[in-house]
């Protein structure tokens, strides 16, 4: 009988998965149990389903890919045969009760437990329950080396089935839960109090494990992290790195005098603050959409307007100055400050700069369309003329040197339609898709006072000042600003926020001192603009509502919250 370990090292490989490379996030496990082999690693714990890549979504229902994801994750248990570190890997399982979303625990060469996840989440940005089952039955704690290890998988512990209890009351000394827990702003606070109150309930140490790396329109920003049972922070790992790091376990703690394990040493690393955060997520989401899906470089229209400044640094800053194009597109309103502003922010990038004026294909334009259009008065048709220019153009460039489009609409402007489909929409992913326009300026000048940990840009002020000073606009007539058709920014972002975050009604957010009239317009913009919206380019998860995934109206909607 194996005498149980009164020390246990535990390794937690915090890393960023691509979905459906099972042989690429194999070779990554790999890496990382050799990684915590050399620090003296007795256990790897990986992040949800790592073998898949986290969300697989429906690839979990293809036969082949099933058969693929067992396979490495056999494999990677087969490695443990040399006598290293345990492995507790996530990998999507088929079984007579159905596909689940499951891990492996290996030791030894050999599979020692397979453990199935209980609660599947079926909000937000989730969808779990389309496609795998709910384990069959209450897990129970698996025997590694003599220490009796709990293994709730993500959800777990956030729902209230009891399977962390249920774990503690069959005899499990500590919980080791693997996640897949996408960014919102704020959410390393949220997941730190889900970990304390199951500390509470179960009175056993908890240790998370989160994954990294953008998937799509998540990101997945790591900052894994351990509660003793005493409900301290035992230590706490690094956002958006990509990392192994072992921690040191010992029963009884230092003294021998605890009850239970405690974790005796492990890093404690400052996490971002809420600007930082916001900033580098968009970069991660941005770069990983980019690379892993195999675009040799981007290119975006510059306009010397704040949102496109701020996508051209993201840009720069996620892929690196010669992987970035920025065109200028100029017509008849483009002002010589946002030539100025264009030109300099560019310089200040270090990217490639073009200018291709627009007039031509315009006025061509025009002037096809003038027998139709016979009678009729110039307006939003014709300015949507340039911005469909516009997005030809960046397209033409996209088709003909393999960059994807970067799209640089916010969040203000998605939310109540101010973009033209098929112009300025365009694209293929959009990093500030779900920030709002004032958000935007204070990650602008964030970023003009801080260089973000792994960015490929420069230091110093990237975006110009001037961009900052002055008003926003379309610049598609004489003397344009974006106020003249929506509410001041402050107003409209507060408001938008208390209807899409919020789920609020009419008379509460005029209650908090907004004009009814302003807020029904704005309401009854939100809800026109859907069907523009699912047309959109995805771009990157940052609120707790983002369009897409999480807040899904119907496009045919007559409803009105009128009193």
């Amino acid at each position: 009988m194996t005498k149980a370990l009164d020390v246990l090292r535990i390794a937690v490989a915090q890393l960023n998965p691509t979905v459906g490379d099972i042989a690429g996030n194999l070779a990554k496990a790999r890496e990382a149990r050799a990684d915590a082999a050399r620090q003296g690693a007795d256990l790897v714990l990986y992040t949800e389903l790592l073998i898949a890549g986290y969300p697989p979504e429906d690839l979990v229902v293809r036969p082949a890919f099933l058969k693929a994801c067992e396979a490495a994750a056999r494999e990677l248990a087969a490695d443990t045969a040399d006598g290293g570190p345990g492995v507790i890997v996530g990998a999507p399982l088929k079984r007579k009760s159905g596909i689940h979303n499951s891990v492996i625990v290996a030791d030894g060469g050999k599979i020692i437990a397979e453990r199935f996840k209980v609660d599947l989440p079926n909000y937000g940005e989730f969808d779990e329950k389309r496609v795998f089952q709910p384990g069959p039955d209450m897990p129970g704690p698996v025997n590694f080396r003599g220490v009796r290890i709990g293994v709730p998988i993500c959800e777990d512990i956030w729902g209230d089935l009891g399977v962390c209890e249920t774990l503690a009351e069959s005899g499990a000394e500590i919980l080791l839960v693997p996640n897949g827990s996408p960014y919102y702003r704020d959410k390393t606070d949220v997941r730190e109090q889900v970990a304390v109150r199951q500390v509470v309930e179960t009175g056993l140490p908890l240790l998370y494990a989160n994954q990294l790396g953008g998937q799509d329109e998540l990101v997945f920003d790591g900052a894994s992290f351990a509660i003793n049972a005493d409900r301290s922070l035992a230590f706490q790992m690094s956002q958006f790195e990509e990392t192994v790091v072992v921690s040191t376990w010992k029963r009884g703690g230092e003294d021998g005098k605890a009850k239970g394990w405690v974790c005796v040493d492990g890093p404690m690393s400052k996490l971002p603050d809420r600007q930082e955060a916001d900033y580098r997520a968009c970069m991660i989401g941005l770069r990983d959409y980019v690379n892993k899906n195999g675009f040799k470089n981007v290119v975006l229209g510059l306009s010397g307007g704040i949102d496109s400044a701020i996508c051209a640094a993201l840009s720069v800053d996620a892929l690196g100055e010669e992987r970035v194009r920025c065109v200028m597109m100029p017509y008849t309103y483009t002002s010589k400050d946002s030539f100025s502003d264009a030109e300099a922010c560019a310089r200040a990038l270090g990217c490639r700069y073009d200018i291709v004026p627009i007039f031509k294909p315009v006025d061509g334009f025009i002037e096809t369309l003038a027998d139709l259009f016979e009678g009729t008065k110039q307006g939003i048709t014709e300015e949507n003329l340039q911005s469909r220019a516009r997005g030809t153009i960046l397209m033409a460039i996209s088709n003909k040197f393999g960059s994807m489009v970067v799209t640089t609409g916010n969040k203000s402007e998605m939310s109540v339609g101010y973009a033209t489909l098929y112009g300025d929409m365009n694209g293929g992913f959009n990093p500030i898709k779900d920030i709002y326009k004032m958000q935007v300026y204070a990650l602008a000048n964030w970023r003009n006072a801080h260089l973000p940990p792994g960015s490929l840009g420069p230091t110093g002020e990237v975006i110009p000042q001037n961009i900052l000073d002055k008003a926003p606009s379309a610049e598609l007539r004489p003397n344009q600003t974006d106020q003249d058709s929506l509410p001041p920014y402050p107003v409209l972002d507060a408001i938008l926020e208390g209807l899409v975050e919020g789920e609020k009604s009419v008379d509460d957010i005029v209650a908090m001192g907004f004009e009814r009239p302003t807020v029904e317009r704005v309401e009854h913009l939100l809800y026109l603009a859907e069907y523009k919206r699912r047309q959109s380019a995805p771009g990157v998860k940052i609120t707790r509502k983002q369009f897409g995934r999480d807040r899904r109206y119907p496009i045919t909607n007559k409803f009105r919250d009128r009193t």
